[in-house]
C-alpha cells in the first residue's frame, strides 16, 4: 500500500493517508489534529477515503477524527478497549492547554486478525496492547502502521492510564519481533524504521 505521512499538531504526531497502489480508495489513519490540513491533503492526493481509523484512543491520535467524520461523512473505527479514552478528550486537551476536542462516534470496533479493505488490497489488524489496552497496528505484509507501540530507537510510554509495561514487553516480543526484519514500521511519532533495525539497536528490545 502507499502511505503518505503528515506531521500534525502540538504533539507532532504522524497522521497517515493510506491507499492501494495504483488506486485512489483508502483510509485516513490517526488524524490527531489539523483537520483542515488533512482535508487538503486528501483533495491534493485524490484519495477517496472510505473510513477513519485510529490505532489507539489518545488525544493526539483522534483529535481531528470528529471533524473529519462530519466533513467527509465517514465511519470511525477504533478497538473497543480504547473507547473509554474518548469520554475524556476535552479533559486531555485542557491538561495541555489546548482547545476542547469533540469525540468522534465509533462506528466499528477493530478486532485482532480482522481485515480492512484498502481499495483492492487489504490490511490486517494486529492487537498491540501495552501503550493502551486497545492499541492496534495495521499490517499489509510489508509495512506496519504501529501507532505508539514502537518508535525508531524507543517504544511507547506506559505511565498513562491504561498503560502496562509488562503487557507492552509481551506485545513487542510476541507480536512485533515475530514480523520479518524487512517490515517497514510507520510509528505514531518520529521517522519510519524497520523491524530489523529495531531488533538490532533499540535498547528496549535487546533484552526481550
Amino acid at each position: 500500500m502507499d502511505i503518505i505521512s503528515l506531521i500534525v499538531g502540538f504533539f507532532q504526531e504522524n497522521a497517515y493517508l493510506v491507499r492501494a497502489r495504483g488506486g485512489d480508495e483508502g483510509l485516513i489513519v490517526d488524524p490527531g489534529d489539523e483537520a483542515d490540513r488533512i482535508l487538503e491533503a486528501v483533495r491534493r492526493t485524490g484519495l477517496r477515503p472510505t473510513a477513519i481509523v485510529s490505532t489507539h484512543g489518545h488525544l493526539d491520535h483522534v483529535g481531528a477524527a470528529a471533524e473529519l467524520q462530519e466533513a467527509l461523512g465517514l465511519p470511525f473505527w477504533l478497538h473497543a478497549d480504547d473507547e473509554f479514552y474518548l469520554a475524556s478528550l476535552a479533559e486531555q486537551a485542557l491538561a495541555f492547554g489546548l482547545p476542547p476536542v469533540r469525540a468522534p462516534r465509533v462506528d466499528r470496533y477493530l478486532e485482532d486478525g480482522g481485515e480492512l479493505a484498502v481499495g483492492a488490497e487489504t490490511v490486517r489488524v494486529i492487537h498491540l496492547p501495552g501503550h493502551t489496552p486497545g492499541g492496534v497496528g495495521l499490517y499489509d505484509g510489508e509495512a506496519l502502521i504501529a501507532g505508539d507501540t514502537l518508535f525508531a530507537g524507543s517504544v511507547g510510554r506506559t505511565d498513562l492510564p491504561g498503560g502496562d509495561w509488562d503487557v507492552l514487553r509481551r506485545t513487542l516480543r510476541e507480536r512485533l519481533l515475530a514480523l520479518p526484519d524487512a517490515t517497514r514500521v510507520y510509528p505514531g511519532h518520529g521517522p519510519p524504521t524497520t523491524i530489523g533495525a529495531e531488533r538490532g539497536s533499540n535498547p528496549f528490545l535487546l533484552d526481550l
